[in-house]
């Protein structure tokens, strides 16, 4: 089996102004991790973070978001925005 290294860079962002809905995902995220979901189909995990190994840890050991990796990181094709946009009509 070929090892897949990957380098994932984090910003903290600080929230100053809380928002009902930002609130609300806050609020879930405390009770499990959330995947969210854009209209666009790209995904964000957010969780709280306590102890990063511990996290990672934990992460690992979702065997429904392992199997989702490595399916994804089996993928070979990709297609171009523009081309993307061609196909749903949106040039």
């Amino acid at each position: 089996m070929k090892a897949i290294r990957f380098f994932l860079q984090v910003k903290i962002q600080p929230i100053t102004y809380f928002s009902n809905i930002v609130n609300s995902l806050l609020k879930k995220a405390q009770r499990g991790g959330l995947i969210l979901r854009s209209p666009e189909g790209q995904e964000f995990i957010l969780a709280e973070i306590r102890d990063f190994s511990r996290e990672i840890e934990l992460t690992r050991q979702n065997k429904a978001l392992m199997r989702l990796l490595d399916a994804r990181g089996k993928q070979t094709k990709t297609v171009k925005t523009a081309g993307l946009k061609k196909q749903l009509g949106l040039d």
